[in-house]
C-alpha cells in the first residue's frame, strides 16, 4: 500500500512538474510584455521573431512542431518552436504584390506525414489582368519539391479574401473575395466573393451542394478570417464598407447578402431584399468597423477563460479580440478586447498542442498606423500563460459607448485609417484633407460625407483609385461634427457646418 502512495505521489509530481515547465517562458525567449485575462490567469508576451516582410499567414504544424507562414512579397517560411530558429523554404514564383495582393493565405494538409502539402494562394498578374491562384506544394526533406495549380480565379488590387482551411473531412475550403466587383458576390457561377469548397487534389467534391460547381456559398465582400470550430463550425471575418464589419457562420447555398445587404437586416430597403430572396445574417457587426482580420477557434485549458471562444486580430482596431461562444459554437455571448494599440495592425494567428497563442504583426505593410512600424517590425509573438502574478501588466480594455462619441473620436474612428490622424492621407492611396478644394466647399465636402466617391477620383495632380464609401448611416449632428473637426486641421476659414445644413444636402443632389 506505502508503495503504491508512493507512486500516486510520483506520477503528480511529475504532472506537477511538467505543468510548471509549460507555464514559464523558454529561456531563449524574449518577454516584452504580461497579460492580465483574470485575477488568476496572466500571460506572458515573448518576442520569437523580428524584421519580418509582412507575414500574411501562419499555420502551426503539430507534426513538425513549427509554424508555417507566408509574406506577402512572396517567400514561404518555417519558424521551429524549439530553436524560434526562422528557414525560409520557399521563394514562390510570378508573385504580384501591390498593396494587398502578393502571397497570402495557407493550409497545412491534416495528414502531413503521409501527405506534405502546403496550400497557398497568391495573387498574379498577366499582362494587364490579375488572377488568384490556388496551389499546393509538396515538400521534402525540408524543400518545396513540386509546386501544382489546382485553381485559377480572377484577382485584384483589393478584396481577394484567401483564408484557406481544411475540416474533419480533409476539405479544403477557400475564402475569396469580390475584388471590387458590383456584381461577382451575387452571381453564383463566379468564383468570387464566395466560400468555395474543394478536394485536395483541387478537383470538385461529388457532394458539393451545386453539382460540378466549387461554390458553397456566396455574398461576400472581402473575408479576412476563417476558422472551424471543434463541433465543425465555418466561421469567417469579413471587411465591410464603412459599417459592419462581419463575423458569419458559414453553411451550404447560404447568400450573405453582399452587395445588396451589408450586416445585420436592419433598413427597410435591406428587409425587402430579404423578403423576397432569403438572405443570412451575421452572427456579430461592428460600427465603427474595426477591420477583422485572422481568426482562430480556441478550445485549451491554458488559458481557461478564453476555451470556447474565437480569437480575431484586427487591422484598424489594432486589437485582439476575445469572442466567446455559446455551447453550439454559432452565437456570441461576449466580447473582450485586448493589446489594443500596443503592438500594431494584428494580421495572422494560430495556436499549438499546448495552447500557446501566436500572433503576427503587419506593419510595414501597405497601410500603417500611427506610430507604426516600429523597428523591429514585423514580428511574431508567443502569448503563454505564467504562474506567477507578475508585477506590471497589460488589461483588458474598458467596453465603450459609440453612442457617444465626439468630434474626434468619430474622425478617429471612421476616417484616420485611410486619412491618418494628421489629415494628410497616404499619397497614391487616399488624398490628402489639408490642402483639399473638395473640403474647402462646404457642399461639395457634406455631398461627399454622404455619398462618398468612386474610384480614379482626381484631387490636385493625384489620382486616387480607391473607393470613398459613403457615411450616410452617421446623423447630420455626426457628420457636422466630423466635418468641423476635419477643418482644424487645414486652412479653410469657413464658418463652422451645422446639422441642418447637412439635412439640407442629405435631401438634395448636386
Amino acid at each position: 500500500m506505502q508503495t503504491l502512495t508512493r507512486q500516486i505521489k510520483l506520477i503528480f509530481l511529475i504532472a506537477f512538474v511538467v505543468f510548471l515547465n509549460s507555464c514559464v517562458p523558454a529561456s531563449n525567449e524574449k518577454v516584452i510584455d504580461y497579460i492580465k485575462v483574470s485575477d488568476q490567469t496572466y500571460l506572458s508576451v515573448t518576442e520569437l521573431v523580428d524584421s519580418l516582410d509582412v507575414p500574411w499567414d501562419m499555420q502551426y504544424n503539430p507534426t513538425t512542431n513549427s509554424i508555417f507562414f507566408t509574406q506577402i512579397k512572396g517567400k514561404l517560411a518555417e519558424l521551429d518552436l524549439e530553436t524560434n530558429e526562422v528557414k525560409d523554404l520557399y521563394d514562390v514564383p510570378n508573385v504580384y504584390y501591390h498593396r494587398t495582393s502578393g502571397l497570402l493565405g495557407l493550409a497545412i494538409h491534416p495528414d502531413f506525414t503521409t501527405k506534405p502539402y502546403l496550400y497557398i494562394c497568391h495573387t498574379t498578374k498577366e499582362q494587364d489582368s490579375l488572377f488568384s491562384e490556388l496551389r499546393r506544394l509538396e515538400l521534402k526533406d525540408g524543400k518545396v519539391v513540386t509546386n501544382q495549380l489546382l485553381l485559377k480565379i480572377p484577382g485584384g488590387a483589393g478584396h481577394n479574401g484567401s483564408r484557406l482551411a481544411f475540416d474533419n473531412n480533409r476539405i479544403l475550403y477557400w475564402a475569396t473575395g469580390d475584388v471590387h466587383s458590383l456584381t461577382h458576390a451575387q452571381d453564383s457561377t463566379s468564383l468570387n466573393g464566395k466560400i468555395l469548397r474543394i478536394n485536395d487534389d483541387g478537383t470538385i467534391p461529388k457532394d458539393n451542394p451545386i453539382q460540378n460547381s466549387y461554390v458553397y456559398a456566396w455574398g461576400f465582400r472581402n473575408m479576412q478570417g476563417m476558422t472551424f470550430t471543434s463541433n465543425g463550425n465555418l466561421l469567417t471575418s469579413e471587411h465591410g464598407d464603412a459599417i459592419e464589419d462581419e463575423i458569419n457562420w458559414i453553411r451550404p447555398l447560404h447568400n450573405y447578402g453582399w452587395i445588396q445587404i451589408e450586416g445585420y437586416h436592419d433598413t427597410p430597403q435591406e428587409l425587402e431584399i430579404a423578403r423576397k430572396s432569403p438572405r443570412t445574417e451575421p452572427i456579430k457587426a461592428w460600427t465603427p468597423v474595426v477591420a477583422p482580420a485572422a481568426l482562430k477557434y480556441y478550445s485549451f485549458t491554458q488559458v481557461p477563460e478564453w476555451n470556447n471562444s474565437l480569437l480575431l486580430g484586427t487591422l484598424k482596431d489594432q486589437s485582439l479580440r476575445i469572442l466567446k461562444l455559446n455551447n453550439k459554437q454559432n452565437q456570441i455571448l461576449e466580447e473582450d478586447v485586448f493589446l489594443k494599440d500596443k503592438y500594431g495592425r494584428i494580421r495572422a494567428i494560430t495556436v499549438d498542442k499546448k495552447g500557446n497563442i501566436y500572433i503576427s504583426t503587419s506593419n510595414r505593410d501597405w497601410k500603417p498606423q500611427v506610430k507604426f512600424p516600429l523597428e523591429t517590425d514585423d514580428r511574431i509573438l508567443k502569448l503563454s500563460r505564467v504562474d506567477y502574478k507578475p508585477a506590471s501588466f497589460i488589461s483588458k480594455e474598458p467596453k465603450q459607448d459609440n453612442e457617444k462619441m465626439d468630434a474626434k473620436t468619430l474622425y478617429q474612428s471612421y476616417c484616420a485609417s485611410c486619412h491618418k490622424a494628421d489629415a494628410k492621407g497616404t499619397a497614391g492611396s487616399f488624398p490628402s484633407l489639408v490642402q483639399s478644394s473638395i473640403v474647402a466647399n462646404d457642399k461639395n465636402f457634406i455631398h461627399t460625407i454622404l455619398n462618398g466617391l468612386s474610384t480614379t477620383t482626381a484631387e490636385g495632380q493625384l489620382a486616387y483609385d480607391l473607393p470613398m464609401p459613403s457615411f450616410s448611416f452617421l446623423t447630420d449632428a455626426q457628420i457636422a461634427d466630423v466635418a468641423n473637426y476635419i477643418r482644424t486641421k487645414t486652412t479653410t476659414n469657413n464658418p463652422p457646418i451645422d446639422a441642418k445644413f447637412v439635412e439640407t444636402i442629405r435631401n438634395q443632389k448636386l
